[in-house]
């Protein structure tokens, strides 16, 4: 006798497949840019970047991701008005020709603009994507189903980098260009497969109803100006336009003032700015506060190691360990274009012949953009070398080019994007096994647990000094990568722990406000630390230290938030292990 229950657990249906699959090529498009966006951004116009200083870099790795999460929270309610598929096809049309072009802007303004673009455009696929899954799947096949859709998610994220990086060896623009046309493809099946989910029913709800249900998760108007305010002025300081001194100075009059406010005003007042300042659910706005932090130290994963393996990492172990798969492999890991070498090394010569002096610390970082990490001692004795040559000669020989060239070429670095992508291979090959190891513990243990693994990581990058190997950071890389494996699925269960059962939908549509702050303040610490610790001072040590000691506080944190949630009676359903 068939078992109908099995049969039904089993069935997607077409949508589900479709969906996947676009979310396949929408994570190509993102990744695919997202993990170079670090390295492209400060890689100076003359090699093909857009030549960005690190404070402006953070400011859009800050500012442009923070929106794309908020986005979600009214692009998905317009989702439910318009229908799942005319969101698709804008957001394919928005994604597409942005996609392209921010490989052809190269002013600061311009870039910022057309990357806001790509967010507005991945504001409108994320929840409509996530909205078909859930209309895909029923209460005996949900976990299922979701367990593949974020299993897609990853396969996306891990083959992003790997052809992007193939591209990169082309020229940037050929990048840009591949993001879009991984957008573009998803005009196939949307066009043609693709119809509304028979259980979406068109919503009336419009974009008042939707912010006055903001106010029963999070806070009333009053609290929204106060933070909105607030990071207003710390993205004031974020592009420049304020000091972080100013930044800080104007938040805390900000405070005061709203605290003058709060005192005087009424609390059943008809109009909002007469009310006082009302927290909803202050349990779950505190969580998600903590919660940023990990999101923060996370995504400098992408935003900063990218730019430290490039100007600090020593990968001639792991060019080695390549080079035992044949000289295919080092050229696709670890490409140098010799001809930019040629150029370069040119450029010095015609430096040194005319009496300029060189900085050999600067000319180190300056040839890095071109995939070679020379030690400074070595370095320095190429120059002599060249110098010597520079006042018996006008120009070097093309066998004088062809020796200094493989001289260079000994020192040639993996690709950052490649090294970073394992974090995704993990995820891929052993996220389920962590998950199933996970279950048994309680939420807020494994997520301590997960801060501690990653504040290890930037301990353990902090310990090699300004140069470290391709072995270690290849560890440190795994380890994040467990320490999100342990934090991420579990800091979305908790929500089920500490929202009201008939709101926990919505609950979780809100979680992504941490994910938005994690990013904003990722950004900014990046290009601070990095600026003016790891570069200027050149004590990068001190800037893995700051991470390792916000994931640490983030820790203590959420054990005194589960200390007091559990003290004052809202103890977890789970047992202790």
């Amino acid at each position: 006798m068939k078992n109908n229950n099995t049969g039904q657990r089993e069935k997607f249906g077409s949508l589900f497949y479709v969906a996947n699959l676009m979310e396949i090529f929408e994570r190509l498009a993102w990744y695919g840019f997202f993990a170079v966006s670090s390295i492209y951004m400060t890689t100076p116009v003359s090699q093909g970047g857009v030549g960005f200083t690190d404070t402006q870099r953070g400011a859009i790795q800050g500012i442009i991701p923070f929106f794309l999460y908020l986005l979600p929270v009214i692009t998905g309610a317009l989702g439910d008005k318009f229908g799942y598929r005319r969101m698709f096809i804008l957001s394919f049309c928005i994604m597409t020709p942005s996609y392209f072009l921010l490989g052809q802007v190269t002013s600061f303004s311009l870039f910022f603009i057309v990357m806001g673009l790509v967010a507005f455009g991945a504001a409108c696929f994320k929840p409509i994507v996530v909205g078909t899954i859930a209309h895909s799947t029923n209460d005996k096949n949900r976990g299922l189903g979701f367990g593949i859709f974020y299993t897609m998610v990853n396969i996306g994220g891990f083959l992003g980098p790997l052809i992007a990086g193939a591209m990169r060896a082309i020229s940037w623009d050929a990048v840009f260009m591949m993001s879009a046309f991984w957008i573009a493809i998803n005009f196939i099946p949307v066009l043609l497969f693709y119809r509304d989910p028979a259980t979406l029913k068109r919503s009336t709800t419009n974009l008042k109803q939707v912010l006055k249900e903001a106010q029963t998760v999070l806070g009333n108007s009053r609290f929204a100006l106060l933070m909105f305010a607030a990071i207003a002025l710390l993205m004031a300081a974020g592009v420049g336009w304020l000091s972080y001194t100013q930044s800080f100075i104007g938040i805390g009059v900000w405070l005061v003032f709203n605290l003058v406010w709060h005192m005087m005003a009424r609390q059943n007042s008809r109009h909002w700015w007469q009310q006082k300042i009302v927290i909803s659910n202050g349990k779950f706005t505190v969580y998600l506060l903590i919660l940023s932090l990990f999101w923060t130290v996370y995504n400098q994963l992408f935003y900063t190691l990218p730019l430290f393996i490039r100007d600090f990492v020593d990968t001639r172990d792991l060019v080695a360990f390549v080079g035992l798969f044949g000289s295919g492999a080092v050229e696709f890991f670890a490409y140098v274009d010799q001809s930019a070498l040629n150029e370069a090394l040119k450029e010095l010569f015609s430096k040194l012949h005319s009496g300029q002096s060189i900085d050999i610390a600067a000319l180190r970082l300056e040839w890095v953009h071109l995939k070679v990490n020379v030690p400074l001692e070595q370095l320095s004795e190429l120059v002599k070398q060249i110098q010597a040559l520079a006042v018996t000669q006008s120009s070097l020989t093309s066998d004088q080019l062809s020796g200094f060239i493989q001289t260079l070429l000994a020192f040639r670095q993996i690709n950052p994007e490649y090294l970073i992508n394992l974090d995704f291979a993990a995820i891929v090959i052993l996220q389920i096994a962590v998950s199933y190891f996970c279950q048994r513990f309680r939420p807020i243990s494994i997520l301590a647990v997960g801060l501690v693994i990653i504040a290890c990581a930037f301990l353990l990058l902090g310990q090699g000094g300004t140069v470290i190997s391709g072995v270690v950071v290849t560890i440190v890389i795994l380890l994040i990568a467990m320490g999100e494996m342990f934090t991420s699925p579990k800091s979305q269960e908790y929500v089920a722990f500490i929202a009201p059962r008939e709101q926990s939908a919505l609950y979780m549509g809100y979680y992504f406000v941490s994910m938005a702050l994690g990013f904003l303040f990722a950004g900014f610490l990046s290009g601070w630390s990095y600026s003016e610790l790891a570069l200027k001072a050149q004590k990068p040590e001190l800037m893995w230290g700051m991470f390792a000691l916000i994931a640490l506080i983030a820790c203590a944190l959420m054990l005194l938030f589960r200390t007091y949630t559990t003290k004052h009676g809202y103890a977890l359903s789970q047992p202790s292990p």
